[in-house]
């Protein structure tokens, strides 16, 4: 993966075509970043934001799916 670079299409991709979802997953993971919570790849980067997209991407972490009852 480049480095310098994250995909919107990879993103996309990997929240089944919800940038909304995704975006709030990215949020709330860069906050858990910031608040020392490892993270899962292998070279991160300075910013947040870019090691839970990666994260996210890689499929590392996932949109977990909730049903309406």
């Amino acid at each position: 993966m480049n480095d310098k670079y994250i995909s919107v299409d990879k993103v996309v991709g990997a929240s089944n075509g919800s940038i909304f979802k995704i975006t709030i997953l990215a949020a709330k993971r860069a906050l858990q970043l910031a608040d020392g919570v490892k993270c899962l790849v292998e070279k991160p980067g300075e910013k947040l934001i870019d090691n839970a997209l990666r994260e996210i991407v890689e499929g590392k972490i996932k949109v977990k799916d909730i049903e309406k009852k």
